[in-house]
């Protein structure tokens, strides 16, 4: 752009600058000359500013405009004027007085400075040491404005750039001084950061370069540009307009006759758009590393057109073409011919990293079919060649499969490592996209992976250079299989973590965003973005053991690399074993850490290394029993391998949570954490051991009694057992699946096998429990909110537990009961109920000639009981 210079001013209308282009700062008063301060307007009468002027020690006079001491050159007279405009302002200008706001004067008092001997009106000291220099303004007038203003708040300005320029103001992205301004990190400011510092005049503690100030008024990479776009898909196209429209630019029309760039997409487009001779037409990459940078860069770093030029058939740069229309059809032509060959180069389209997978391998295997840079990775390696398949045994086709998708493996994890990772970590602080912690989050464990499969590659390589039948390939994969085991856990037990983390960086940082996106439009990413790259190593190792199975089926018995073959299977899967295990406690320890932060007063100790989370259900309390809530409350159970956790469910989250996958749903990073903590869903009762739980009684489904169960519990510390019996809240919870669950996790903490021992059958009536009451009150509520069906009759009863209970609950607990205070036939009764197995066969006179199949109650049921409750009806664990 034209650079206008404007001459400095004493007024709003005039500018004035010595013949350096430098312009004079305000200097201290000169020496042996009297000195006098006038206050000038309303200013006279104002006690705040008469004090203040009166610590510089020197006279304070008073003037209605300042004009009876203008001409008065006995000393050196400094006019305070309360506004720089107005007639009195203007006279007092034009006769090139020293002109004071009534901020500088208090600026000045409050850091004991000297009065300055001041050639240009100065209302205050924000923007004191600041050296401004211009481009990209064309009308006089606007820049005679800022330069009066920078002069009035201390600024200097400075026709040229130099190493004291502090910041650049700029009308437009674009030129010699802005690229200048980018290369040396200098601030390129938009003409409003002047207009709004002045609005701020008044203020006494404002500086131009208040952080959050600056940012605000930095100047944005498109400023002034007017932007088209060509080849893009429609979502992209949107996507760019809006990033475009935030960083100050505006959308257009090729046709625009003011148009500035066209940005174009290189993948889809091979003709140069028809746009005006003036128009960058640039690739996508300059768009969004523009972004990145928050500078608009060079765009003869990124034209499309020499692209096109420089383009050779074989889709590599040709540096001996020339630019120019005939030499591009030429190119082009050529280019038409190749594609049209049966095995057309990689120039095509790319339609997604799957359409072209084909040509990626030996074998047309779409394993590991993702696109990599032309480039070897290992120093000293000679390259990968395709041969011919002719001639080839299956075996070794084979091989030469995995010896290529391992190359394309490595190249990735090269180009993750390098263009991402490395990159990132060496930018400098002021320009850093991501913190050391997300950093490590996201890259940390790759380095392991990627060392080792360099140096399994290497191997593969000289295995390929001197190949021969009896060459042992799975030999190599035992070799490597420790370092796999050791090198893959970390990364896979923590990708949905770092993909999470990734994808809030993604969508929270818009420089990191535009870098993602830059990255992705070169070669070496293949078209795909970093998310997509990063799911390579979860998937690789399965691909190895696909790739070895077809070597083995290619593979004689009598080759000694049948049987290492076999052992490099059975290697990887131990290696692929040890990573689900592994992943699967990590998991469980983070669904730990997710109930414990959702449990409101939770005992801390829940959270253990050799504790997992089994199952969840919502239930509803039905029993009165005391150590629990009261009845109808609605209470949520968390099942653990050692531990039954039982949880208030709070009424404003009532419902929210079905499923131990809601759970642990949206946990982890920054303020995620945080927020669930404030509105925590669940409130402790109490934390049950599963060894305090003595039996689990399942409740016979009927009619008007639906999905109810008892827990027996006892203390050693407890004189009694106490019942709590619980309704599933949900309609779609299968409680003999939990039920079954929660008796052979009580099998496990008693070390034995036979979980049935835990699990009684009874009817509703052997523990009293009706359901005629279940249409009142809080316990009607509760079914209403939770939706469930169950039936209800009308001899419900919640009354205190009646003696037969007790004495039923008692027997289950000690058969043999206590002989104290009880007739020669109660004891006798309780001696033969330890016999048996089915409850059913307790004294009910309206059931004495009944039988119902039960589970085991006792641990050694007799051989009756064997053959009437082992039956159909007797279920076993899932």
């Amino acid at each position: 752009m034209d650079e206008v210079r404007a001459p400095f001013i004493h007024n709003q209308n005039s500018v004035c600058s010595d013949s350096n282009g430098d312009d004079t700062s305000r200097n201290d008063m000169p020496p042996n000359l009297d000195v006098r301060i006038c206050l000038v307007g309303s200013l006279a009468s104002n006690s705040e500013i008469y004090t203040v002027a009166q610590t510089f020690g020197v006279p304070v006079v008073n003037s209605k405009d300042g004009q009876d001491f203008a001409q008065d050159d006995s000393c050196n007279t400094v006019f305070v004027v309360e506004e720089f405009e107005g007639s009195v302002f203007n006279k007092l200008c034009k006769s090139k007085l020293q002109l004071l706001g009534p901020v500088a004067l208090k600026q000045l008092s409050l850091k004991k400075e000297k009065l300055p001997f001041n050639t240009r009106p100065l209302f205050n000291l924000a923007m004191t040491g600041i050296i401004v220099c211009f481009t990209g303004f064309r009308e006089k007038g606007e820049l005679a404005k800022l330069v009066t203003l920078i002069h009035h708040m201390g600024g200097s300005i400075r026709k040229d750039m130099s190493s004291k320029v502090t910041h650049l103001i700029a009308n437009t992205a674009g030129g010699d001084k802005y690229q200048y301004a980018a290369t040396f990190r200098v601030p390129v400011m938009n003409p409003s950061w002047v207009i709004e510092s002045w609005n701020h005049r008044m203020d006494m503690c404002f500086t131009v370069t208040i952080e959050d100030f600056t940012v605000k008024h930095k100047l944005k990479p498109f400023h002034g540009a007017r932007v088209g776009f060509v080849g893009f898909a429609d979502e992209e196209e949107k996507h760019m307009t809006e990033v475009l429209v935030l960083n100050g630019g505006t959308v257009t029309s090729l046709d625009d006759p003011n148009c500035t760039h066209v940005v174009v997409d290189e993948t889809t487009v091979t003709e140069k758009p028809e746009a005006p001779s003036k128009v960058w037409i640039v690739k996508a990459e300059w768009f969004w590393t523009s972004v990145q940078k928050e500078t608009s860069l060079p765009e003869k770093d990124y034209l499309f057109d020499d692209y096109l030029d420089q383009v050779s058939p074989s889709g590599r740069r040709d540096s001996s073409a020339t630019p120019g229309s005939a030499a591009r059809r030429r190119k082009r032509k050529l280019l038409l011919s190749s594609l049209a060959l049966p095995q057309s180069p990689a120039l095509t389209k790319r339609r997604s990293s799957v359409s072209d997978a084909g040509l990626l391998s030996v074998s047309g295997s779409f394993l590991d079919c993702s696109t990599s840079p032309n480039k070897e990775i290992l120093d000293g390696a000679e390259p990968v060649i395709d041969t011919p398949r002719k001639g080839l045994t299956q075996r070794h086709q084979v091989f030469l499969e995995l010896l290529q998708t391992e190359t394309n493996y490595v190249d990735i994890l090269h180009t993750i490592m390098t263009m991402f990772k490395k990159h990132l970590e060496e930018m400098p602080d002021q320009e850093a996209l991501l913190n050391n912690t997300e950093l490590n989050l996201i890259f940390g464990k790759l380095p392991f992976i990627y060392e080792t499969h360099i140096k399994m590659l290497d191997e593969l390589r000289w295995t390929a250079a001197h190949w021969s039948e009896e060459h042992s390939i799975g030999n190599i994969i035992v070799k490597f299989s420790t370092e796999l085991q050791r090198a893959y856990p970390p990364f896979i037990n923590y990708f949905e973590e770092m993909k999470e983390v990734l994808c809030q960086c993604d969508q929270n940082k818009p420089r990191f965003h535009a870098f993602l996106k830059a990255c992705q439009t070169r070669p070496e990413c293949g078209r795909q973005s970093l998310q997509e790259l990063m799911i390579r190593p979860v998937q690789r190792l399965g691909s190895i053991s696909l790739l070895l199975n077809d070597i083995l089926k290619n593979t004689p018995k009598t080759n000694p690399d049948h049987a290492a073959l076999e052992q490099a299977l059975a290697a990887l899967r131990e290696v692929m074993t040890h990573i689900n295990e592994d992943k699967r406690k990590a998991e469980g320890q983070v669904t730990l850490f997710n109930i414990f932060n959702d449990i409101d007063n939770c005992p801390p100790d829940i959270v253990s290394s050799h504790r997992n989370f089994i199952a969840k259900t919502e239930v509803i309390q039905i029993s009165s029993t005391e150590g629990l809530a009261s009845k109808g409350n609605n209470l949520v159970l968390f099942l653990f391998s050692d531990r039954l956790e039982v949880c208030k469910k709070k009424s404003k989250t009532f419902n929210s949570l079905k499923s131990p996958s809601t759970v642990t749903a949206g946990v982890s990073v920054g303020g995620s954490l945080q927020n669930r903590q404030l509105s925590k869903p669940y409130k402790h009762i109490r934390l049950l051991a599963l060894n305090t739980i003595k039996r689990v009684i399942d409740i016979k489904e009927t009619e008007e009694c639906q999905k109810v169960f008892s827990l027996v519990c006892r203390n050693n510390d407890d004189l009694k057992e106490k019942l709590y019996s619980f309704a599933m809240a949900d309609e779609e919870a299968d409680k003999v699946t939990f039920l079954r669950t929660l008796t052979r996790q009580m099998a496990n903490n008693a070390c034995t096998a036979d979980a049935d021992k835990f699990l009684a059958y009874l009817e509703p009536h052997q523990l009293d429990i009706e359901t005629s009451d279940v249409n009142n009150g809080t316990f009607s509520k509760a079914f209403k909110y939770a939706t469930t069906r169950l039936k209800v009759g009308r001899k419900f009863s919640f009354n205190k537990t009646p003696s037969k209970l007790k004495r039923a609950v008692s027997s289950m607990m000690s058969p043999f009961g206590s002989s104290t205070n009880l007739t020669p036939a109660s004891q006798l009764a309780q001696m033969k109920l330890a016999s048996y197995s089915n409850i059913n066969e307790l004294g009910n006179s309206d059931n004495a000639n009944e039988t119902q199949p039960v589970a085991p109650m006792s641990v050694q049921p007799t051989r009756k009981m064997k053959s009437s409750s082992m039956g159909v009806n007797t279920l076993k664990l899932l």
